[in-house]
Parts: C-alpha cells; sequence; structure tokens
C-alpha cells in the first residue's frame, strides 16, 4: 500500500509535522495564513431568530460579516453587552441568545453594517 493513498507525509524528522494540504512543514505553511488572512462572510449581514435544536429556546444570529475571527470575536462581545445576554462566535457566526434581532439589527446598522432580517 503506497502512503499517498493514506494521505501523504503526517511528520519527518528534519521539519517536524506537515500540513495535509499543502505538504509543506507547519512552519512555512501557506494554506493557514491564507485562511486567517480571508473573511468567512460574503458581504450580507443576515440576523435572523432560530429556536432549532436549542430545545426551544431562541437564539439571534449573525451570519455573512466580513471580518477577521478577532474583529468577529470583538463585534460578538460588543454585540452581547448592548443586548445583557450571553452568546458565543462560532464558524463566522454570531449567537446571541435570546430573541433580540431588532437591538443587533440596529446596533449593526450604527457600526456601518448593512444588515438584513432573515427568516420569519
Amino acid at each position: 500500500m503506497k502512503s499517498s493513498s493514506l494521505g501523504g507525509l503526517v511528520y519527518s524528522t528534519e521539519t517536524g509535522r506537515m500540513c495535509p494540504a499543502c505538504r509543506q512543514p507547519l512552519a512555512q505553511c501557506a494554506c493557514q495564513a491564507q485562511a486567517k488572512a480571508a473573511p468567512i462572510g460574503d458581504g450580507v449581514v443576515r440576523v435572523s431568530r432560530q429556536t432549532k435544536g436549542r430545545g426551544g429556546k431562541s437564539v439571534t444570529v449573525v451570519k455573512g460579516l466580513p471580518l477577521d475571527a478577532i474583529a468577529l470575536a470583538l463585534l460578538g462581545k460588543q454585540l452581547r453587552t448592548q443586548c445583557g445576554s450571553g452568546g458565543t462566535v462560532k464558524d463566522g457566526v454570531i449567537e446571541v441568545q435570546g430573541d433580540h434581532v431588532e437591538t443587533v439589527m440596529a446596533a449593526l446598522a450604527k457600526l456601518g453594517h448593512q444588515p438584513k432580517k432573515a427568516g420569519g
């Protein structure tokens, strides 16, 4: 069995751990730098309320913000503070506990974004 069919080189005694995508040493890996630099969002800021899979509790979800991970985390913190509730930022999506769609949309508009209400 060839090693390429198993996914390629994972570790080299010469350079250490290898990136599975670009097959370069992790210190010289270009994929991670590009992934961190590229904003996740598509530019259309969508604000919606979801209850599915959350035990009936509502959560305000903000998607599509064209920000990097650090700026997204800071904005998430600011929105949670303004709404007076908890929440999280994961996979480029800000989640604020509770139904705060109008408050979040007003805050995003004040910061220069153009939010759209998505969903029902």
